[in-house]
């Protein structure tokens, strides 16, 4: 209710001003609100991280104590047992180091391979081989020896080396820091002289018949932790500016390093085992080792603990990489890491104080007595045996001494200088800045954990990030970006064309002002690409720019309206040698720039578009950034400024990126590739950036494209696309990479696309018949080939949600795809040909991805055999018929539409085709309701058929559940099933047949030349419409007679079609449009003249706001410059302009409206309040809108709402509203504030402007076309010998599918011919609890091996989509943790004195209460 009281009053206010108050108002228009949800869910997950991390460190420090107490020479197990539970402690050991040797491998064999340095190499592994021997020598040899409290504090010591690198090469922000390592180093030496003392203690009290020989396990425990902690070697020395080349060198071949020192490291702690426990205390029988039936317990123990162990300590090192990448890394990684030490001793104290009555013979006795009656309960089986080795090491203790019990102390105070040791040494973690879905390479140093220590392992494995030189590059942090968004633009619909422009509007809100910094580091500028955006109008031969360029300028209009609340403040018009561009600073102040594309000089169509756009940002505009001298200065005084909305004039915005750009590498430079349909959220292009940011090997990302519209056509769409992404794209993206990025939605980086071979290549011009099938029919796939052949990788990021509309018609949908499926087809086909080069160039494309996609490749092939045999398997279920008669039957309908489709017209063939999909819609729901009631019947859906339904089934409705904002998508997978024989059948064929014909097949609209000639001589036009098929019937008649003339309405003169005039717009716009010359004359004239005088009133329109805006700039400029300056000014002014082309002026027409009244009212209004928009500054702001406005009302009391000004109107008025503020300041004593105020009302005034193109961009755009861009004229013999060529691989390509097919139902048949009988493969009939029915069922090998396959596709498909789930859950967790946060500003600067061209007042953003 209060959005509409909001909504009602802010149209009270246009009400005042106008009859036309009404307005749209697109989806998505409001501003962004925080989803408190979001908020929840995002620091619950960071909460369950952070218990998972916690528990799973506790649990394996825990298993690994237990295993070195009941292995230890003083435990009182039998020799058998403690042989067992040393050799789990080896396997724990080893664990990781196989796992770690296992990827290692897999990323050698199938990834990449660099050839080592064998000098490098053989350093590292010398000191894995001495970090394996402290590890082995302190968890096999020294721990057993000791109790299991010291055993928990000792390990603290491994951060010794880590502290003195620290202090060498003093890597600390502040100096005062280095007291953290210095302290480690005290308190671990501190903590070594502890348990020295300690022991002292205990031998000479006797405590536990303690023998003088533990001094040298204590000195052999000190040796080896000095060991261990040169494991994390690398850590401090990556922080600083040494050995950087040797580190990054090791980088590259860091998979091969780590296959081999896997292999050494196992090698290490096996020698260890034995030369101990073998040849040195010959512990170790053998034949213990073939454990018995009575063993049952102590196998059951042993294994327990090192599963436990191994699963906890990896479940540990991953939720740790978790919780960084989520943001969360002092609550869910460093907190629960350092507390693990404590956690253990709590959970080993509550549980010691709550179970040790369970132990029998404890009573009320002190604890020496309570030690020494353990030893009776050694051989009683109902003792827990956990508990009870446990208790005994305490025993062991201090706290076991008949003398004194207070050097127990000792040991407790050992714990905690230990503690704080190495929590003092890791402090950095708790400061440490991580960037969203950080590489775990830029988070940890090593890739092996170490299971035995696995909190101190994290903690110090977590890379030191320092401040790095100025002139070093750094990863460390995040690098800014400048993003162009592309969108091109093929005969799009006005509200088609609302939805994207209201994407980039918000963009535009969420980025904010482009000269403050913003938390996402980026910039942007967006570009829309019209094509075929001219008209010749036919009576005068003028071109001029057609109604879809008409509607997009209204759409303009109407959002910065709805954003703003007022019209356009800057607009500029070019003439370029393409056709013409619009540009405009929208509301924050970033670029919209909008080309206006010639067919009849440039080549249209969506790749040369891209090719243009391509060109133009990266080729050009990367040139100019290389050489700074060759951007026009931003400061030119004697060049018309550009203003944007609120309060700051610029000068040549358009060039701010570019200066911006010269610190924004090529790989940094992102292009944003969209249709002119698309609908976004800021939240799903920042998605798309990390992905690009984090991994340098990415060249593009596309994320979740959403068919929008209604009919079952767009239901069928809706799973389709969902089951694409959760399933196909998710699977390309887990095992190898992305094959195809739609060009709706997609980002690419710019350096890839300026690699070898691929935006060379993309300019390649169709000549032979595959090329046009490859390249001009599914541009966005051959592009994501050129870029995966070159070594780049593809991703898929699902968060990243874009809306985009599909086609409703039936015609329209086979015709979009007729062009998709054979460009999909031969772009696979033409990767998997050269799969070998690929695979040695593309890391991520390994020879088992290319033989997965071979075979869904085969699947695809197959598509039609198997729906032809799913359909006579239907006609089997329904009728009843024999096996052999069902496939005839089922065989006759395609055979009957291959040969339609070969002698019928396209709309023909479609018609057909949506006959027979109706029909065979009709047998699926039939059979499936079949197969449902054969399986009641037979009281089991244990058959393969019924096992398959059953399981795709589940399988989906899980997929689903698993895509909360998605599960709804499951519903029209009923829609999906029953037109599977349209969609993989008729469709396939239809596709292959017509794959000689080239055209683009949807949005064929002559709308903009339909204008032009009026559909004469129309005698019938009929539609007529069934499900999703419209067909359309005209019948026209040419003739010369005026009597047939005068019937059908021909004889009226036609109007000429420009969009300028009342009742054209009127019908273009909702908005309603104003005749602009009224305000100079009112009579009418023949349109001709009509014409003449609005071109010389918006001539004087153009001179008014050019004297208006020279009056702005003069006065921002002082007038002490340098001679030089005048002499550049002198040389740069313009010679005499030649006259506009016709297409200018009418543009330009359609933005003076902003000189009306009602607008002119309403934008001072706007411009005052956002100008003092401080709260210091709200009582002079409310009554200059007051007096201002009411002297605005009485200057123009005689001017209608809707009438343009003239220019001695602007001039009488500028005078009025500057001479009223003036007094009115100096009234409040705010003087300070003039200047801001008279540019807001300068800007007020200021009308649409036209310019020319710099010299170096005409002269780019001229070479351009002429290298790449002509418009394509091929001859009549060329085009007859491509359609040749075209028919000749269609016929090819057709009998290749036929034989295939043919080949795959022939052998079915045969089988059935031959009988079940002989040839078969006998499965026994089961019964859903589980019981042999005694019967058997038959089934032919060929249903079962395709059935299989396509069932274990579908099997690894999900579970990729699995892994999936988890890293799209964390990307969306760690984004929600840094969603946009602007600071306000302070006060407004005086710049009362300042030499500037910009308001610096206005670089902030307000807060209001609607943000927070």
């Amino acid at each position: 209710m209060e959005e509409l009281t909001y909504r009602g009053k802010k149209r009270e206010g246009r009400h005042r001003d106008t009859w036309d108050p009404f307005q749209l108002n697109p989806i998505g228009a409001e501003k962004e609100t925080k989803r408190r949800c979001f908020q929840l869910c995002q620091y619950l997950v960071a909460v369950i991280v952070g218990l998972a991390v916690l528990t799973s460190a506790v649990v394996a420090k825990g298993s690994l104590l237990v295993l070195s107490t009941m292995s230890s020479p003083t435990s009182m197990r039998s020799p058998k047992e403690k042989q067992f539970y040393m050799l789990m402690l080896v396997f724990c050991l080893v664990c990781p180091n196989v796992m770690v040797f296992l990827k290692s491998l897999w990323r050698c064999a199938f990834k990449s391979f660099v050839q080592p340095n064998m000098k490098t190499m053989s350093f590292v592994c010398a000191i894995e081989c001495l970090v394996s021997l402290g590890t082995s020598i302190l968890v096999l040899v020294v721990m057993p020896q000791f109790d299991v409290l010291t055993n928990l504090f000792i390990s603290g010591g491994v951060c010794i080396v880590s502290a003195i690198l620290q202090i060498i090469y003093k890597l600390q922000r502040d100096t005062w820091k280095i007291l953290f390592p210095i302290c480690s180093l005290i308190l671990t030496v501190a903590g070594y002289c502890l348990l020295g003392v300690d022991y002292y203690v205990r031998v000479s009290s006797y405590v536990d018949r303690q023998s003088a020989d533990c001094y040298i396990y204590i000195g052999i425990g000190i040796f080896s932790s000095l060991l261990i902690s040169l494991c994390w070697w690398e850590n401090p020395l990556q922080a600083t500016n040494r050995m950087q080349e040797k580190l990054s060198e090791l980088d590259g071949f860091r998979d091969f390093v780590c296959v081999i020192t896997s292999i050494l490291r196992i090698i290490v702690i096996g020698a260890v085992y034995l030369i101990y426990h073998v040849l040195i205390e010959k512990s170790i029988t053998w034949s213990d080792f073939n454990l018995q039936n009575d063993d049952w317990e102590l196998l059951q123990i042993g294994l327990v603990l090192f599963f436990l162990q191994a699963f906890c300590s990896a479940a540990c090192h991953w939720f740790g990489v978790v919780a960084c990448k989520i943001h969360a890394v002092r609550m869910s990684f460093a907190l629960p890491v350092c507390c693990t030490g404590p956690a253990v001793l709590l959970l080993g104290l509550i549980l010691f104080l709550t179970q040790v009555k369970q132990l029998d013979g404890a009573r009320d006795m002190n604890i020496t007595e309570f030690c020494e009656n353990l030893a009776y309960l050694s051989t009683k089986n109902t003792t827990p045996v956990v508990l009870l080795e446990l208790t005994r090491s305490i025993c062991r203790t201090s706290l076991n001494s008949y003398y004194m019990q207070w050097p127990f102390s000792m040991l407790a105070l050992e714990g905690v200088c230990m503690w704080s040791g190495f929590v003092t040494c890791t402090y950095y973690v708790w400061k440490i800045k991580v960037q969203r879905i950080e590489r775990t390479s830029q988070l940890f140093v090593r890739r092996l954990y170490e299971s035995a220590f696995i909190d101190l392992s994290l903690l110090l494995n977590t890379k030191m990030k320092v401040p790095r030189a100025k002139n070093q590059d750094s990863q460390d942090d995040m690098q800014n970006c400048v993003i162009y968004l592309c969108a091109t633009m093929w005969h799009e619909t006005y509200d088609e064309m609302l939805k994207i422009l209201t994407s980039m509007f918000r963009l535009d809100r969420y980025r904010g002002d482009p000269k403050e910094e913003h938390k996402d580091c980026f910039n942007f500028e967006c570009h829309i690409y019209v094509d075929d955006a001219f008209m010749t109008e036919k009576d005068t031969g003028k071109r001029l720019v057609n109604s879809y360029v008409t509607d997009l300028i209204h759409v303009v209009i109407e959002v910065y309206r709805v954003f703003t609340n007022k019209e356009p403040d800057d607009v500029s018009i070019n003439e370029t040698p393409y056709g013409g561009r619009l540009m405009f600073v929208m509301p924050e102040g970033n670029m919209l720039y909008v080309h206006l594309k010639d067919k009849e000089l440039i080549r249209n169509k969506k790749r040369w578009s891209q090719i243009m756009y391509m060109y133009y940002l990266l080729g050009w505009k990367g040139y100019i950034v290389k050489n700074p001298q060759k951007i026009t200065r931003q400061n030119n005084p004697c060049r018309d400024s550009m203003i944007s909305m609120y309060g700051e004039i610029y000068m040549m915005p358009q060039y701010d990126n570019d200066y911006k750009r010269r610190f924004i590498s090529d790989d940094n430079t992102y292009i944003l590739a969209l249709d002119g349909d698309t609908d976004f959220q800021p939240k799903a292009v920042i998605l798309l950036v990390d992905r690009l940011r984090m991994y340098e090997n990415v060249g593009a990302a596309c994320g979740r494209i959403h068919p929008t519209g209604m009919g079952p056509m767009v239901w069928y769409q809706k799973f389709e696309y969902a089951v694409g992404h959760w399933l196909q794209k998710t699977a390309e993206h887990v095992f190898g990479s992305v094959l195809c990025s739609p060009g709706c939605f997609s980002l690419f980086r710019g350096s890839a696309l300026m690699d070898d071979n691929v935006l060379k290549r993309y300019t390649t011009t169709a000549t032979r018949a595959s090329e046009y099938v490859q390249y001009d029919q599914g541009e966005d796939r051959w592009l994501c080939t050129l870029l995966l052949q070159q070594g780049w990788r593809v991703e898929y990021n699902a968060a990243s949600d874009a809306y985009t509309n599909s086609p409703e018609e039936f015609k329209e949908f086979y015709n979009q795809r007729r062009r998709w499926g054979p460009s999909t087809l031969a772009n696979t086909l033409d990767l998997l040909h050269s799969g070998a080069e690929t695979v040695k160039r593309n890391s991520s494309i390994s020879k088992l991805y290319i033989f997965y996609q071979m075979f869904t490749v085969g699947s695809s092939i197959l598509g039609p055999a198997s729906v032809t045999l799913m359909i006579a398997g239907a006609f089997q279920f329904v009728f009843k018929l024999p096996g052999t008669i069902s496939i005839i039957i089922a065989s006759i309908p395609p055979v009957f539409y291959i040969i339609i489709c070969f002698v019928a017209k396209p709309n023909a063939q479609i018609t057909i085709a949506a006959i027979m999909s109706v029909l065979y819609a009709f047998l699926m729901t039939a059979s499936l309701f079949s197969i449902i009631g054969d399986m009641v019947i037979q009281g089991t859906f244990l058959t393969p058929t019924g096992l398959f339904l059953v399981s795709m089934t589940i399988m989906y409705a899980v997929t689903a559940i698993l895509h909360p904002e998605e599960w709804g998508m499951i519903i029209y997978g009923l829609m999906y099933f029953i037109c599977i024989p349209s969609g993989y059948l008729l469709l396939t064929i239809y596709s292959l047949v017509n794959m000689h014909i080239v055209s683009w097949g949807t949005r064929e609209s002559s709308k903009g030349e339909g204008e032009v000639k009026k559909n004469q001589n129309l005698l019938c036009d009929k539609n007529c419409r069934l499900c999703c098929w419209d067909m359309k019937i005209q019948v026209t008649q040419e003739t010369e007679h005026l009597m047939l003339r005068q019937i059908t309405g021909q004889t009226a003169k036609q109007d000429f079609p420009l969009t300028i005039t009342n009742q054209a717009a009127a019908e273009m716009e909702p908005q309603a449009k104003v005749d602009s010359t009224k305000a100079v004359e009112g009579a009418k004239e023949p349109p001709t003249d009509k014409l003449n005088e609005k071109a010389k009133k918006g001539n004087d329109a153009a001179s008014s706001s050019s004297s208006v805006k020279k009056s702005s700039i003069s006065q921002s400029v002082s007038d002490d410059e340098d001679d030089d300056d005048d002499s550049m000014i002198a040389d740069l002014e313009e010679p005499e302009e030649l006259p506009a082309k016709d297409w200018v002026q009418p543009v330009k027409e359609e933005f003076l409206k902003k000189l009306t009244y009602a607008n002119m009212k309403r934008n001072l209004q706007e411009q005052i309040r956002y100008t003092l928009r401080n709260k210091n500054e709200d009582d002079v702001c409310e009554e200059l809108v007051l007096m201002l406005t009411d002297t605005l009302n009485q200057e123009l009391s005689a001017v209608g709402p809707e009438d343009v000004l003239s220019e001695s109107q602007l001039e009488e008025l500028e005078y009025a509203l500057e001479e009223h503020a003036r007094r009115i300041l100096k009234t409040s004593h705010v003087e300070k504030l003039h200047k801001r105020v008279t540019n807001a009302i300068k800007k007020t005034l200021t009308a649409p402007q036209v310019q020319k193109l710099d010299e170096g961009e005409q002269d780019f755009w001229n070479k351009l076309l002429e290298r790449y861009l002509m418009p394509i004229k091929d001859s009549k013999a060329h085009l007859e010998e491509v359609t040749k060529e075209l028919k000749s691989l269609r016929n090819k390509a057709v009998f290749l599918y036929f034989i295939i097919n043919v080949l795959w139902v022939v052998a079915t048949f045969f089988l059935q011919a031959i009988g079940n009988d002989v040839i078969s493969i006998k499965i026994p009939k089961y019964f859903p609890n589980g019981t042999e029915s005694g019967e058997i069922l038959k089934v032919e090998p060929l249903s079962l091996m395709f059935l299989l396959s396509f069932a274990v596709l579908l099997l690894i498909q999900f579970l990729a989509m699995l892994y999936h789930r988890v890293y799209t859950l964390i990307h969306v967790v760690s984004y929600r943790s840094t969603e946009k946060a602007y600071k306000q500003r302070d006060d407004m600067e005086d710049d009362d004195n300042e030499l500037t061209l910009e308001n610096h007042s206005a670089n902030g953003l307000v807060i209001t209460s609607d943000d927070l």
